[in-house]
C-alpha cells in the first residue's frame, strides 16, 4: 500500500483555521523583532549602588575578617560577635561590635592599638558572614524566596541562589529596590552586560528586592496561546 499526497487536491483551511493560523504566524513575528527602543532610565552606577555597603551596621553573631597590615598575629577570617555584641581580640580583649560600621571598627581597633602596642596601625574589619540581612529575589527565576546573605553577595550571584533566571526572564531590566537615604528606591541593571564584562556587578545588601521582569513579547505570546483555550496550532495541519 503506498501513502502520499494527493497534489491534484491540495489542503485549504477553513475559515477558523486560517485566522488561528494568521495569529500564530503573526506572534512568532513578533518574537523574532528586535527588541523596541527603550525610554532612558537612570540607572545607577556600580559605584552609587555599592556605596551604601559601608553603612551596615554590624549584628549579634555575624562573623567579622580582622586584619592589622604587618602583623600576621593579629588577623583572622572568623571572629564571631557574641551575644552581648562584642568581639575579642589578641593584646586588646573584648571590643565592642554591634552597631557600628565595618570603618567605624576598625577605627576603634586602631585607636586601641596605637595606645600600647602600635604607632598608625592600619586595621581592616571585613563582614565575613552576617547572621541578620536577607535578600528577596522574585519574578522570572526558577525558585524566588528571601534567601539569607552569607556574606558579600553580588546581583549574579543572587540570582544564581534563586536557581537562575528561566527563559522568558528579561535580563536587560532587573530591578532592585533598596533603601536609599530612608527612600525605597528602583535601580536598573543589565545583567547581559554583566555577564559579557561590560558593566560591574554591583553588591546586594540587606533587604534588598530582586524583580526579574518577563519579556513582553513572550508574556504576550503566553497570554494569546492561553485565550485559544483547548483549540491546538497543530490541528491546523492535520488532514
Amino acid at each position: 500500500m503506498q501513502v502520499g499526497l494527493n497534489m491534484s487536491s491540495p489542503w485549504r483551511p477553513s475559515c477558523g483555521e486560517a485566522v488561528h493560523l494568521s495569529l500564530v504566524l503573526a506572534l512568532a513575528a513578533l518574537l523574532t523583532l528586535p527588541p523596541l527602543a527603550r525610554a532612558a532610565v537612570p540607572t545607577a552606577s556600580a559605584q552609587s549602588i555599592n556605596g551604601p555597603a559601608s553603612d551596615y551596621r554590624i549584628g549579634l553573631f555575624d562573623k567579622l575578617s580582622v586584619s592589622v597590615f604587618g602583623v600576621k598575629e593579629l588577623e583572622s577570617n572568623s571572629i564571631a560577635v557574641d551575644a552581648v555584641g562584642q568581639i575579642q581580640l589578641p593584646l586588646i580583649g573584648a571590643v565592642m561590635a554591634k552597631g557600628r560600621t565595618c570603618n567605624q571598627l576598625s577605627d576603634e581597633i586602631a585607636r586601641r592599638l596605637d595606645e600600647h602596642y602600635l604607632r598608625d596601625a592600619q586595621v581592616s574589619v571585613i563582614v565575613a558572614e552576617s547572621a541578620n540581612q536577607k535578600i528577596t529575589v522574585e519574578g522570572a527565576v526558577a525558585d524566588p524566596g528571601v534567601f539569607q546573605i552569607p556574606g558579600r553577595m553580588s546581583l549574579l550571584q543572587a540570582l544564581a541562589m534563586a536557581k537562575g533566571p528561566t527563559n522568558r526572564a528579561n535580563l536587560r531590566d532587573v530591578a532592585i529596590y533598596r533603601d536609599v537615604d530612608g527612600k525605597r528606591t528602583r535601580l536598573l541593571f543589565n545583567c547581559e552586560e554583566i555577564r559579557a564584562g561590560k558593566t560591574e556587578d554591583p553588591e546586594m545588601l540587606g533587604n534588598d528586592v530582586i524583580v526579574v521582569s518577563e519579556s513582553a513579547p513572550l508574556a504576550m505570546f503566553r497570554e494569546v496561546v492561553g485565550d485559544i483555550g483547548a483549540f491546538s496550532i497543530f490541528a491546523i495541519f492535520k488532514p
